[in-house]
Order: structure tokens, then C-alpha cells, then sequence
């Protein structure tokens, strides 16, 4: 993010960090986050790589269009193990796996606003990580609101 951005956000009140302080994980929870992410970027990236679309993709792994479409969003309800046998489904090999594994995720600041007793806030990927997404609504949800009590 961009110095002058990051002033501006902090001067209006938003409070910048990880998803990772924000959710109170622990490295190895975000470590296997971030492999289930990378794990989905590689899927959407291959399907798109061989022209596939994801109701193609569905029919090739006995599944359907709705199921393609979590496992490239990082779907909590999604394993690893589908993901990566996906991808050796639709022919990568495993040095194409450790490729996918090894390339540093694009990650983005959590960005967080303090406001009438709730907290909002944006995960580290937005894009791609429904099960942080679910979790933050999650805790967004709970924090105490003065205009309830």
C-alpha cells in the first residue's frame, strides 16, 4: 500500500494490520490458509490455462460448475486433498504443485475501522479467502454495539 494511502486511512481512523492478528490465528493456521489459497489460485489458473470452464472442469472431476467455483474461492467446505487432486487431474505434475506452493501470494494489509463500538475490517485476501471472509463476519457480528443495549 501506497505511504500517502496508509496515512490517510490511519488519520481517518482505520487501524492497519494482518488478518492473521485480526482472527488471532497461529503460524500454523495461517500457514495452511495460505497453502489452501495458493492450492486455489493454482486450480483457477490451470482451468483457465487449458480453457476450461468451470462446468467443464466439474464433468472432468465428476463434480458440478457450484462445487469448481468454491474450490477456486478457497471455500472453507473444500480440502486440500480435492484441490490438489484436481490439479493432478487435470494434468499438472508435481513439480508443477511445488511451483504453485513455492510462489509468494499477493497479499493485501487488513484494514480495520473502529466505529460505534463495532469493528469492521477486510481480509488479507479479499479475492479468495471466504473462510477468513466468514470468520471476520463472524466476529464483526459479536463485537458489543452501545446502540443495543
Amino acid at each position: 500500500m501506497r505511504a500517502g494511502k496508509r496515512r490517510r486511512l490511519e488519520k481517518a481512523g482505520w487501524k492497519l494490520g494482518s488478518a492473521k492478528e485480526f482472527l488471532g490465528l497461529t503460524d500454523e493456521e495461517e500457514a495452511v490458509i495460505d497453502l489452501k489459497l495458493a492450492l486455489a489460485r493454482a486450480v483457477r489458473e490451470e482451468r483457465s490455462k487449458r480453457k476450461l470452464t468451470q462446468n467443464q472442469l466439474g464433468r472432468l472431476l465428476g463434480s458440478s460448475q457450484s462445487r469448481m467455483a468454491k474450490m477456486e474461492a478457497g471455500d472453507p467446505s473444500v480440502s486440500i486433498d480435492l484441490l490438489v487432486r484436481s490439479l493432478l487431474r487435470m494434468g499438472a505434475s508435481r513439480r508443477d504443485l511445488i511451483r504453485w506452493l513455492a510462489r509468494p501470494g499477493r497479499r493485501r494489509p487488513n484494514i480495520q475501522r473502529v466505529s460505534r463500538g463495532r469493528t469492521r475490517a477486510r481480509s488479507e485476501h479479499p479475492s479468495s479467502n471466504r473462510s477468513a471472509r466468514s470468520a471476520e463476519t463472524s466476529a464483526t457480528a459479536t463485537a458489543p454495539d452501545s446502540r443495543f443495549s
